[in-house]
């Protein structure tokens, strides 16, 4: 069995950055243990897998639909395509104070000494934001080692299932442009680091948007890959962000 498969590179103009991820292309179901084994092959932060409504339908016709939905396990995502940009509409997250005894440890295996200007709790989503003092440039971030498997045991309270290190955006020199930074890592779900999360910007765009009184943002994943992600939030508690993209591989996994 041939099944056609991708690789695209999201939040990227150009290959190699961004949030790789594998698309296969199903004409029939497959045992949700094939899924898995496929995606493990594939070894990338995400595989999906594309099915047939009908068996009539055909992959090379154009899709009609002007946004597409998609059913997941946190509900329904809605994205469209806007020039060369994809646009994802995703609820928009509320960050809580944090009191910083209760994750002291965990502040200090992420950033060892740095100096913490300010901590957040997302409940909905159980990430925790640490944003860095303003004194640091983007450098620092870009270039701090973290071992984000320690976090596991640093973790004393069972509520946080990811962190997000941020750092606001300089309005002068050579980073002009982006409004903030960040760095997102999940080992509670296995991801040491993530080169570029939307759901985390879900999470930074609430945040970002009451700090700097904006509603409309560019943003900067400084993973060792990295991704620009642009930021609109709406009235209705949702935000939109897009990101270019890049297919990278066009190829057939024989199973």
């Amino acid at each position: 069995m041939q099944l056609p498969v991708f690789t695209v590179d999201a939040f990227s103009k150009s290959p190699f950055g961004g949030n790789p991820a594998a698309v296969c292309l199903l004409e029939n179901d497959l045992d949700e243990d094939l899924h898995q084994r496929i995606a493990t092959e594939m070894n990338l932060s995400e595989t999906a897998f594309i099915r047939k409504l009908h068996s009539t339908d055909d992959f090379t016709k154009k899709n009609p639909n002007s946004v597409l939905t998609f059913v997941t396990l946190s509900g329904e995502l809605k994205t469209r395509q806007e020039k060369d940009h994809i646009v994802l509409d995703l609820p928009l997250y509320p960050t809580y104070p944090q009191v910083l005894e209760e994750v002291e440890e965990l502040i200090k295996a992420a950033t060892g000494d740095m100096v913490v200007q300010d901590l957040r709790y997302s409940p909905d989503t159980k990430k925790l934001l640490v944003r860095l003092s303003d004194a640091y440039e983007r450098s620092v971030l870009e270039g701090l080692q973290v071992g984000a498997q320690r976090f596991l045991s640093a973790e004393k309270t069972g509520k946080v299932k990811g962190l997000i290190l941020t750092l606001k955006g300089k309005s002068d020199g050579k980073d002009q442009g982006h409004d903030f930074y960040s760095r997102y890592f999940a080992p509670w779900y296995g991801v040491l680091e993530d080169p570029v999360t939307g759901s985390a910007h879900a999470v930074l765009s609430s945040y970002w948007s009451e700090q700097l009184g904006k509603k409309e943002m560019l943003a900067f994943q400084c993973s060792r890959r990295g991704g620009e992600l642009k930021i609109s939030l709406h009235n209705n508690g949702r935000v939109e962000i897009a990101g270019q993209f890049a297919v990278v591989l066009k190829g057939n996994l024989t199973l």
